[in-house]
């Protein structure tokens, strides 16, 4: 398995990033496809919108939050497809666009794929 990274969809796209995926459901508002540079969009490996909408970005939560989205996680076949690119390429990013660099579903997604 190759080295796996998060990033945010506002930072900008580094040739080191290698495979870039954005695992938000929805498109990072004010981001232009030209500037994502994402060579996949894996919308069905985010969060329900349920779970997101409960969550709310709350730090508070988010021990709850990261619970209910490994168990999603655990019956997503979108994780299949993640876990072939990483397989696939050397160097993935899993792009998002939330603001906290470590309480976001990206963190969460790129420890249970490595794990």
């Amino acid at each position: 398995m190759g080295r796996i990274r998060i990033k945010r969809a506002y930072e900008n796209a580094d040739p080191g990033d290698g495979f870039r995926v954005l695992v938000d459901r929805l498109w990072p508002r004010g981001v232009s496809k030209e500037r994502a540079d994402v060579d996949e969009h894996l919308k069905d490996i985010a969060p329900s919108p349920d779970l997101r909408t409960w969550w709310n970005h709350d730090p508070d939560r988010y021990d709850e939050f990261e619970k209910r989205y490994r168990s999603e996680l655990d019956d997503n076949p979108a994780v299949d497809d993640l876990r072939r690119i990483i397989t696939d390429h050397k160097d993935v990013t899993l792009v998002y666009g939330a603001k906290d660099p470590e309480v976001n579903h990206a963190v969460v997604l790129k420890e249970y794929v490595a794990s």
